[in-house]
């Protein structure tokens, strides 16, 4: 979208839509595993997402994280960079990515935590790009389907930026990569006065 001559992204979702969603999620897992379940969240995209759901759910959970990176060569290969530090045989396991796109990655953290033999192992997505899907990854629990090419905002970046805003809106690629700091005029007037 376009405003007068500055490009601004599009509103995926407002603070007040991510709050109602989060709570949807942590409803939907609280109903699934109401003794309980390990929490595993990607890092960096989902620590934002990971945090609210943790205070949403009605169980006590687990918490642990993992991270993952492409490989230099690119081609959609992906490696792990952090790896759990608790055992999750024969637990259940709930996978919480802040965004699923082509697949490559979820595949690999669900082949890496299956074989490590947990009792159930379900992901939680707060955005799921479908469109953009190489590698058919189920994911039982979506908070938003999106068709937009990139999305910023509520732990998904650009150069390390938007991962802050309590919102998500969807953004031109190609003008964050001419200017990084595009939409930050814009991501920040939308931020409520802090007392």
């Amino acid at each position: 979208m376009i405003v007068g001559s500055v490009p601004v992204p599009g509103l995926v979702l407002g603070p007040e839509e991510v709050h109602r969603t989060v709570r949807r999620l942590a409803d939907e897992l609280s109903t699934r595993h109401e003794d309980g379940t390990v929490l595993v969240a990607v890092l960096k995209g989902s620590l934002l997402f990971m945090a609210d759901l943790v205070r949403e759910v009605r169980f006590v959970p687990e918490v642990d994280f993992m991270a993952v990176s492409p490989y230099p060569s690119g081609g959609g290969r992906v490696r792990l960079e952090k790896d759990l530090e608790i055992d999750i045989e024969g637990r259940d396991v709930v996978l919480v990515e802040d965004v699923v796109d082509t697949g490559h990655s979820l595949t690999l953290l669900r082949h890496e935590l299956e074989r490590r033999g947990p009792r159930s192992l379900s992901v939680c997505a707060m955005v799921d790009k479908r469109a953009r899907r190489l590698v058919p990854v189920p994911i039982e629990h979506v908070g938003v389907s999106v068709s937009a090419d990139y999305v910023i905002g509520y732990g998904l970046d650009f150069a390390g930026r938007y991962r802050n805003l309590d919102l998500i809106a969807s953004a031109d690629p190609a003008e964050l990569a001419r200017d990084p700091d595009r939409y930050l005029a814009w991501a920040y007037a939308r931020r409520p006065a802090r007392r």
